[in-house]
């Protein structure tokens, strides 16, 4: 089955709070709905299990691990209508117009992606890609420190806030990271 028209939909939000759940749950009832569908995800995301996006809380589906944003368009099925990215932030530049061309050839895209970094800036591709899609749902996780809805996602390093210069990509999971909200998100800037 063909959609009559492309879309893109962007799932995010920080760290744990249930982005690629929400990205399986999507890609599962498009497969209900007899979709052909191809998940992509960055090599970089060696976390979990490499040919698969795995959310923090144990659900998979099937993925391409790729290099680069373009091997996006080289792997692609013509027959293909549901196209799935995770964590979209950590793909080049060119994955905007890759996301754009693919909508308008009539697939619907659906991008999850962190919206900031540690430091709490805009990360990578995710602003452009959000400003594109029709739909865009930001989710939220809780904070470590005080259980309000969190929106930031805190790096650590020895246990302490990471500093504002360090690195901006470090792949990690709960060993490094943890959903805080705005009062308890910290950035050493000294």
């Amino acid at each position: 089955m063909k959609h009559h028209s492309g879309s893109v939909e962007v799932i995010t939000g920080s760290m744990f709070c249930g982005k690629t759940d929400e990205l399986i749950r999507r890609l599962r009832r498009a497969t209900i709905a007899r979709q052909k569908i191809q998940v992509f995800k960055p090599v970089i995301d060696n976390r979990y299990q490499v040919e698969k996006v795995t959310s923090h809380a144990g659900t998979q589906f099937d993925a391409l691990p790729i290099q680069k944003s373009t091997d996006i368009l080289t792997n692609l099925d013509p027959d293909t209508t549901v196209v799935g990215v995770d964590e979209a932030q950590f793909f080049d530049d060119e994955i905007i117009q890759i996301v754009q061309l693919l909508a308008e050839r009539g697939i619907r895209v659906i991008v999850a992606g962190l919206d900031t970094d540690f430091r709490a800036e805009p990360f990578g591709c995710m602003p452009a890609i959000m400003a594109m899609a029709e739909k865009v749902d930001k989710l939220q996780a809780i904070c470590m420190i005080c259980g309000e809805p969190a929106c930031r996602t805190q790096r650590l390093v020895n246990g302490k806030p990471a500093r504002y210069d360090d690195p901006v990509i470090i792949v990690g999971a709960a060993e490094m990271y943890e959903a805080r909200c705005r009062k308890h998100h910290e950035v050493p800037r000294d």
